[in-house]
């Protein structure tokens, strides 16, 4: 048997570490292992839920620390490695401060972990805004020091829908995964299993219906105007694109977000789940006048109803969207054991390539970052 002990920084409440689950549900019979070694995060209920719904045997194994306190050197030996660096500067929801934010460094303690452990493989996720963040700058500056750690990697870079893979939900991540260099192996990116035929809100929802009594399926209570205001609202339009009266209008300028109030298409998939909730960006109901219950949401991230998230409702909404679906990880997780196991699997090329940069090698950046000429 062939096993990988995996570390996890950033871990959330465990969307990486239930897709692990299931991908070895599969790959147990054929002699394969992913294993869960440690998982680090700084929130404590996200850690609660980790540690109650994955790991209930094993909570030793979920530590909560701030990465920027915590000496990774004590940690037990890893050979697979996966981190969702913090997104919120890099979202278009969030202040977009890219590398100069407080959470944008945040990556380079995942840096210290490749350099440390040298694992065999690792998966970096983060939102569709990195590419963006600083002109391109700090992509590239990201994918140069994962190219570059421990003795090298191999790196496959790719923009994914993730509602293309069988997530009811539009969700646009960015996936790295590296493979050791010396290994002479190539990841390659999985075809999507689901593009033409896209799982919808409603049968996320629907099919099964919801159980009375399941966790996190409070109801949230609506003020009128809220009410008064989604009555006007048809599914799949927001505060801006519906015929809202004038009193029931938005007082708001500058700040025509898309999410802002914006029903669910029960036809379509669901729009992005994030990790917010002020504002109207709840997500709501397509025909019910409310937001979506916690539940719900994480219905709409693939999580299953035996899956309990613990902390106050605001906690787990946040929990909720910022995790990474677990059928995703699942599919990536399939994915690099195949690569391992030499078994084939369908692929298509990756969406971003370095030529759509003026620099479009990772050795070259790195003479740039020497010279500082690498951020204008």
């Amino acid at each position: 048997m062939r096993v990988f002990q995996l570390g996890e920084m950033f871990c959330g409440p465990g969307g990486m570490g239930l897709g692990v689950k299931l991908a070895n549900m599969e790959w147990e019979a054929k002699g394969w292992q992913v294993q869960h070694a440690w998982a680090i995060d700084y929130d404590a209920d996200s850690c609660a839920t980790y540690r109650h719904s994955l790991c209930p045997e094993e909570e030793h194994k979920v530590i909560c620390a701030d990465v920027r306190n915590f000496d990774i050197t004590i940690l037990p030996k890893i050979n697979a490695f996966a981190f969702g660096f913090p997104c919120n500067d890099f979202s278009l929801v969030g202040e977009k401060q890219g590398i100069y934010g407080k959470f944008g460094p945040l990556y380079q303690y995942g840096i210290h972990v490749l350099n440390q452990f040298e694992p065999d493989w690792f998966i970096a996720e983060n939102v569709g805004g990195l590419r963006s963040a600083n002109q391109g700058q700090t992509f590239l500056k990201i994918l140069a020091e994962l190219q570059g750690a421990g003795s090298g990697y191999e790196l496959t870079t790719h923009l994914y829908n993730f509602a293309d893979y069988g997530v009811p939900q539009i969700r646009q991540r960015i996936i790295i995964v590296g493979i050791k260099k010396c290994l002479n192996l190539k990841f390659l990116v999985p075809a999507p299993t689901h593009l033409n035929q896209h799982i919808t809100a409603r049968q996320a929802l629907e099919t099964p219906p919801i159980l009375p009594g399941v966790a996190n399926q409070e109801i949230t209570r609506q003020s009128a105007s809220v009410v008064a205001r989604l009555k006007h609202i048809l599914p799949g339009e927001n505060a801006w694109t519906a015929n809202i009266p004038p009193e029931l209008r938005l007082n708001v300028k500058g700040a025509t977000m898309s999410q802002i109030y914006k029903r669910l298409d029960p036809d379509k998939p669901a729009y992005t789940i994030t990790g917010s909730g002020g504002g109207g960006t709840h997500v709501y109901h397509w025909e019910e006048h409310r937001a979506l219950t916690n539940r719900e949401r994480a219905r709409l991230q693939t999580f299953p109803d035996d899956f309990t998230f613990y902390g106050s409702k605001e906690s787990v909404r946040r929990q909720i969207g910022m995790a990474v679906p677990p059928l995703a990880a699942k599919v990536i997780i399939d994915a690099i054991l195949k690569t391992f196991a030499g078994i084939d699997y369908p692929t298509i090329t990756p969406k971003w390539q370095m030529a759509q940069s003026s620099v479009t090698d990772y050795k070259q950046l790195r003479l740039l970052e020497q010279t500082g000429c690498y951020l204008t």
